[in-house]
């Protein structure tokens, strides 16, 4: 499968933010489709599950209650699938965004895939879920947890299904990786598990920030150049990860942005780019570093002069990793950025900052 350009990656995501206002897809009733192949659990899920239901999750839209052990998964959120298999289940489908991936399943998730079939990959490109596709996979449990769901298209796929729609305290797109794997291991009866996996990968966290002590209370952010320059909020899961290694992130950025994961910026709010460290998400990381270069009023930045800068290209495995940010997937990550941060906030302008191996 050819991976998804830049443009259209972001665009979709933004335009399912766009059209949270927007009608629902119609009503997807049609149930003659016959079922996923895919193994509704993975053979790795050993794990026991008696007594957990019937359980009720919270989100946006009220309440869901889940009767018992779901066994044919679709997930709807961009990035709910690899908290499934990271607790030992298989969705029969899931939503596909960075593209690239059979069954949008990604190098850091496979192992988890057992030996059960890849799920089938479902498209949203910003107009919403797709519902009779979904209706046709007879799903008994719909996770968009990590997600733009608006209410109408919640209402439309809960008449086949229980659906666990993104928490309310948060920006759509904005549920923190522990969050969304916690809310996803209760879900699955499985919230013993997913509390451990959090706990784990938060170990993770703190031994980064223990080893490299510069970290914490230096200043960052996490851009991307598309349409002009595009910041992330302190909801979106990329900054969250700088916050989870002990770095601020600037002032004013959530007042700029507003209540979104990210936003457009002007060139006079560039003063919010001019931090300890910024990490570039990039199409590539030889002409996209120069023509950032080229923009004078962005080259004068003291991060550019002492070369505090942090470049990852966003259709390598490495890229889709961090726009992840899931329990599974952060591991890959923080072996390749951690030492690329460290390179950047060392104090030393001659420390060149070093692309990871692979």
């Amino acid at each position: 499968m050819t991976r998804a350009t830049r443009a259209s990656r972001l665009s979709g995501l933004l335009a399912s933010v766009l059209l949270l206002a927007a009608a629902a897809v119609g009503c997807g009733s049609s149930d003659s489709g016959s079922g996923s192949s895919s193994s509704g659990a993975s053979g790795a899920d050993s794990k026991s599950v008696a007594g957990a239901y019937p359980v009720t999750l919270e989100h946006k839209f009220g309440s869901t209650t889940i009767k018992s052990e779901p066994k044919r998964i679709v997930t709807v959120g961009l990035t709910d699938q690899d908290a499934v298999l990271a607790l030992g289940k298989v969705p029969v489908a899931t939503t596909e965004w960075l593209g690239g991936y059979k069954g949008a399943v990604g190098p850091w998730a496979q192992d988890k895939l057992g030996g059960a079939a890849a799920p089938t990959v479902l498209k949203d490109t910003g107009t919403g879920p797709q519902v009779e596709k979904i209706a046709a996979l007879k799903p008994d449990l719909i996770l968009a947890v990590y997600s733009g769901l608006t209410k109408s298209q919640y209402e439309s796929l809960s008449k086949f299904a229980p659906v666990v729609a993104q928490p309310k305290a948060y920006n759509n797109y904005g549920v923190p990786w522990q969050q969304q794997t916690e809310e996803i291991g209760k879900a699955l009866g499985k919230e013993t598990e997913a509390k451990t996996l959090v706990s784990g990968v938060e170990d993770k966290f703190a031994a980064a920030k223990k080893a490299n002590p510069a970290f914490t209370g230096a200043s960052a952010v996490m851009a991307t150049p598309y349409e002009g320059t595009f910041v992330f909020g302190s909801q979106d899961p990329r900054s969250r990860f700088l916050s989870d290694l002990g770095f601020s992130l600037p002032k004013d950025l959530d007042k700029v942005i507003g209540d979104q994961f990210g936003a457009n910026i002007s060139k006079e709010r560039f003063d919010l780019l001019d931090q300890d460290v910024d990490v570039w998400i990039v199409p590539d990381t030889t002409t996209a570093v120069t023509k950032l270069h080229n923009d004078k009023i962005y080259a004068d930045l003291n991060v550019v002069k002492q070369g505090r800068e942090v470049f990852v290209k966003e259709t390598s495995d490495y890229g889709n990793a961090v726009s992840l940010s899931t329990v599974l997937s952060i591991p890959y990550v923080l072996d390749r950025m951690v030492p690329q941060l460290a390179a950047a906030v060392d104090g030393k302008t001659a420390t060149k900052v070093e692309q990871p191996a692979s």
